[in-house]
């Protein structure tokens, strides 16, 4: 189960509680020994006194006396771990008196016994009988002068307080692993009722297919610590509908643009094979295909070019162009296109607009607007070129006199080309891909395009490109830029 959240997420509980725990225990432990020792060292101390005056309350002085329970032998051991032992020493080590059940002397150092002989109390341990014993070295000195170089050592045994501590030590430590056990079992349990919703709505996501995308993702949707992950993955689900919708409508549309051309040059083939024909009805035949090959030409070059900036692969070559000398050269170009259909163009430009932008997708930018204005255009209208620059930006808009955008959300989207009864007047080539392209290269230089509707009628199609840094415009002669690539596409 590695990397699990649920047994990451228990681990790391129980490893705090084990660890909060831990210093309970430690904090109680020391406490409980400081209690016991302070009750036994009190106990000792309290021993000491009573036999130091019970020792020195003799009529001659010097004279000691212990003073003793009057028990057997038998109880004396029985009573052990009650019983003080207590033993008179002269400074140089030698016995003086002792317990009258003590069979040994109870273990002491001399330099101990001159330390105490001065006047101080000195608490001592050591092994006595293979036990452990806690001491205290008592002066009797202060009783009298007689009694100057005597130290009265009473002795008791660690051994119920050692046990009392080892108990304390397993409880301690058993209620802390039983603590943390439940800590661990506690915190999986609740991880899991945790989890168990991102389960069943990873359960749900499983099954969704791509015939099925249009089913919202229902699981724990009410619940407000999840509502907003499942609004993001049905939001996800909606746009990746949306994107398969339009790749289907996108693959429908190529398909038929493609069959098309493709159609109509086997007719023209089959026709031109079936009986022998004069030399200028083979060349109408090779003329015509010649068309459909240049229009199949020309789509599949739109539709790699709009794979590649769906791929974000468009060649970027970053060059001064001058927007407006641009436009003009375009505007110049396009003009017998417009006066066949009597569509006037006015040219607006206030003055040079450098963009750090390839001319030759500067031009086809520039030819796929203008184009497509023209062609939208009714007879007698004008389309108006206008050139200008704004903080930071370089802009070309053009506007036409034609009905408008009948659904301006959807002018960029592939092989759109409008209402049909809107469109009417407009020729039928064309393959709905201009603006689309537009879009792809402009997104590509950081720039954006908008759409928008003239009230008074018309449609106006704005480009906002990045201006091109300072001393652009003397980096390169305006006369030698290359030629705008013109295109034949436009929606």
């Amino acid at each position: 189960m590695k990397g699990s959240f649920r047994l990451g997420l228990a681990l790391r509980a129980a490893g705090a509680v084990a660890l909060g725990m831990a210093g309970i225990a430690f904090f109680t432990f020391v406490t409980v020994r400081a209690i016991l020792d302070g009750e036994l060292n009190a106990s000792i101390l309290g021993v000491a006194s009573i036999q130091a005056a019970s020792l020195t309350d003799g009529e001659q002085p010097g004279s000691m006396h212990m003073h003793e329970w009057e028990l057997t032998a038998d109880e004396a051991t029985s009573l052990k771990d009650l019983i003080r032992y207590a033993q008179v020493w002269r400074s140089d080590g030698t016995s003086l008196l002792r317990s009258r059940f003590m069979t040994e002397d109870l273990p002491v150092a001399t330099a101990d016994l001159g330390t105490a002989s001065g006047g101080e109390l000195l608490w001592t341990e050591a092994l006595w009988r293979g036990e452990p014993v806690r001491s205290l070295l008592y002066p009797l000195a202060r009783f009298g002068e007689g009694h100057g170089g005597h130290v009265l050592q009473v002795t008791a045994p660690l051994a119920t307080r050692n046990e009392m501590l080892t108990r304390v030590g397993a409880f301690l430590l058993a209620l802390s692993a039983v603590i943390s056990l439940w800590t661990f079992l506690g915190a999986w349990w609740l991880a899991g009722r945790a989890i168990r919703p991102v389960e069943e709505i990873i359960d749900q996501a499983e099954t969704i297919e791509a015939t099925s995308l249009d089913q919202p993702i229902r699981a724990y949707a009410e619940v407000h610590e999840y509502r907003r992950l499942v609004d993001v993955l049905n939001g996800m689900l909606e746009r990746i509908s949306r994107a398969f919708e339009t790749q289907r409508r996108f693959t429908s549309d190529a398909s038929h643009e493609l069959r098309t051309p493709l159609t109509a040059m086997r007719g023209e083939i089959e026709i031109a094979l079936r009986r022998r024909r004069s030399e200028e009805e083979y060349r109408a035949t090779l003329g015509s295909t010649l068309e459909e090959v240049i229009r199949l030409t020309q789509i599949t070059e739109d539709l790699l070019l709009l794979a590649r900036s769906d791929a974000r692969a468009l060649p970027r070559t970053t060059a001064a162009a001058d927007l407006s000398e641009v436009a003009g050269r375009v505007v110049a170009r396009l003009k017998p296109r417009a006066d066949a259909r009597s569509v006037g163009v006015a040219l607006h430009a206030a003055g040079e607009a450098w963009v750090d932008v390839d001319p030759g997708a500067l031009g086809q930018v520039a030819w796929n607007v203008i184009d497509n204005a023209i062609k939208f255009s009714h007879p007698g209208g004008t389309v108006v070129v206008e050139v200008s620059t704004k903080p930071g930006a370089a802009q070309l808009t053009v506007a036409d006199s034609g009905p408008g955008f009948a659904e301006p959300e959807r002018v960029f989207e592939r092989f759109y080309r409008g209402d049909a009864a809107r469109t009417h007047h407009v020729p039928s080539e064309g393959t709905g891909l201009g603006l689309a392209i537009v879009q792809g290269i402009v997104t590509s230089y950081g720039g954006a395009v908008e759409v928008a509707n003239i009230p008074s009628g018309g449609g106006k199609v704005s480009v906002r490109l990045p201006v091109a840094g300072p001393g652009a415009a003397g980096g390169r002669d305006v006369e030698d830029a290359p030629q705008a690539r013109v295109a034949a596409t436009s929606t």
